[in-house]
């Protein structure tokens, strides 16, 4: 995390499922033989470009760079409700539990079809916050 954005993997589903796998061109993403493993990242492939963050079925995967800014981190995490926020808005930012925890600004939304109708959106959120938020309301 200090030398850039990395995957953040929060998979706790035993279950048969690797399509992070697949989705990760630089191969950080490994679950081994059995397909039922939980899904380890291999930090120092890892290039934080997102590839995977909409790859995951159970959305367990988002982006953090904590090196976005002296305050500020930046982070990319899925997002599958309608509608979708636009660029610049401010949004509430919730814990795992649904709790709201602080403020985010959207930095962009990527919805292209190559993410499989799972939007990414880009948060800029107080870097204290980073490894707390998981979702965001209007």
């Amino acid at each position: 995390m200090k030398q850039g954005p990395v995957a953040i993997i929060e998979c706790v589903q035993e279950i048969p499922c690797d399509p992070c796998v697949d989705s990760c061109r630089q191969g950080a993403i490994t679950i081994g033989e059995d397909i039922t493993q939980l899904p380890q990242l291999i930090e120092d492939k890892c290039t934080g470009c997102g590839t995977c963050v909409p790859g995951c079925p159970g959305q367990a995967i988002f982006v953090v760079d904590l090196n976005y800014s002296k305050q500020k981190a930046l982070l990319m995490i899925p997002y599958e409700f309608y509608p979708l926020p636009k660029a610049d808005s401010k949004v509430k930012a919730l814990d795992r539990e649904g709790k709201v925890v602080g403020g985010a600004k959207v930095l962009k939304v990527m919805n292209s079809k190559r993410n499989d109708r799972t939007p990414v959106v880009s948060l800029l959120v107080p870097k204290e916050l980073a490894m707390k938020i998981r979702h965001i309301r209007f």
